[in-house]
C-alpha cells in the first residue's frame, strides 16, 4: 500500500535554511559533503505523466514507476489514481506544497538509502516541467538521473479534436508558448510577435488571461477575428471539457463555460480546415509519389 509522506531534515541547512543561493560557499560545501558521502549510482527518474488519462503514461513510464521505491509527484496536475495504480507500493510525496529544496532533500535522503526516486510530472517534463533547477542540483551532488518523455498536453487536445496541427498549405509549424504572467517571457517571444507568423499555436498556462491574448493574437496581423480557436480543458480526464470558437468569441464562451485553469488552447487554421475542405493531401500515401519504401504509379 502507498505511504503518503512528508519532507524529512536529511539536510536541514537547506530545507530550514532557505539558502537560495544567498550563501552559495556554504551550500556548495554542504552539497559536497552530502555527494561524498552518497551513493551516486544515478537512481532518479524524471518521468512523465502524461496528460491525465493513467493508461496514457508510457510503458517505461510504468514500469519505473512499478519498481518504484519513493515517487515525488505534481498533486496538482497528477491524477493521484494513477500514482496508487503503478505505484501502490511506493514512499508518495505531493510536490504541490514543497519548495526545490524540500524536493532535493526528499531526494536525497533516498538516494543516500539506494532507492529507486521517481519524480512524476504532467505532461512531457520537458516543456514547462521546472525541471533544469532540479537536474542543476543533482549534478551538483554527482548524482546521475534520467529523463523519461510523456505525452503533452497540447497533442492530447489535438487527439481530443480529432485534429492534426499541420496540414498542407495551410500550417506546417506548430508554436508552443504561454501568455505572460509571473513568469516573464522574453520580448522577442511575446504573443504579438509570434502571432505574425500566422502558424499554429499551442498556448499553456494563458486560459485565465484569454482575452488579453485575444488581442495580442490580433495585434500580429496574421490571425483575424475568425480564426478558429479550440479550449480543451483537461483533455483525457473524466471531466473533459471541449470549447471551440473563433478569436472573436472564444473568451465569452470560455468565461461563460467557467473554465479558469488546466485548458490548452489551440489556435490556427488547420483547426477549420476539415470542414472548409482541405486545400491539398499530403503526399505521403499518393499513389504517384515516391519514396523510400515504395515506388509511385505513373497517372
Amino acid at each position: 500500500m502507498a505511504k503518503w509522506g512528508h519532507a524529512s531534515c536529511f539536510t536541514p541547512a537547506i530545507t530550514h535554511g532557505r539558502t537560495n543561493g544567498k550563501n552559495p560557499i556554504l551550500f556548495s560545501a554542504l552539497l559536497w559533503y552530502i555527494s561524498a558521502t552518497m551513493n551516486k549510482q544515478g537512481n532518479v527518474y524524471f518521468v512523465g505523466a502524461g496528460p491525465g488519462a493513467a493508461d496514457l503514461i508510457t510503458v517505461r513510464g510504468a514500469n519505473l514507476l512499478s519498481g518504484a521505491e519513493l515517487v515525488i509527484y505534481a498533486g496538482s496536475l497528477v491524477d493521484r489514481q494513477l500514482v496508487q495504480t503503478y505505484a501502490g507500493q511506493a514512499q508518495i510525496y505531493d510536490s504541490s506544497g514543497m519548495a526545490l529544496t524540500e524536493i532535493i532533500t526528499v531526494m536525497l535522503d533516498a538516494v543516500a538509502a539506494g532507492q529507486k526516486v521517481v519524480r512524476l510530472h504532467t505532461g512531457d517534463p520537458s516543456v514547462y516541467g521546472a525541471i533544469q533547477e532540479q537536474m542543476e542540483a543533482l549534478d551538483r551532488l554527482g548524482i546521475g538521473y534520467e529523463v523519461v518523455p510523456g505525452v503533452t498536453s497540447a497533442f492530447a487536445a489535438a487527439a481530443a479534436l480529432k485534429q492534426e496541427l499541420t496540414l498542407p498549405e495551410v500550417s506546417q509549424t506548430i508554436i508552443i508558448t504561454r501568455m505572460e504572467g509571473r513568469t516573464p517571457v522574453p520580448e522577442r517571444e511575446a504573443l504579438r510577435h509570434l502571432a505574425t507568423h500566422g502558424a499554429t499555436l499551442a498556448l499553456y498556462l494563458s486560459v485565465g488571461m484569454i482575452e488579453t491574448m485575444v488581442q495580442e493574437l490580433l495585434a500580429g496581423g496574421a490571425y483575424t477575428a475568425a480564426t478558429p480557436v479550440a479550449v480543451v480543458s483537461r483533455a483525457t480526464w473524466p471531466d473533459e471539457l471541449i470549447v471551440e470558437g473563433c478569436l472573436a468569441d472564444i473568451a465569452g464562451k470560455v468565461q461563460s463555460a467557467g473554465i479558469t485553469k488546466q485548458a490548452m488552447i489551440l489556435v490556427g487554421d488547420a483547426l477549420g480546415a476539415w470542414r472548409q475542405g482541405m486545400k491539398a493531401r499530403s503526399l505521403l500515401y499518393d499513389e504517384t509519389f515516391s519514396h523510400g519504401c515504395r515506388e509511385g504509379t505513373v497517372a
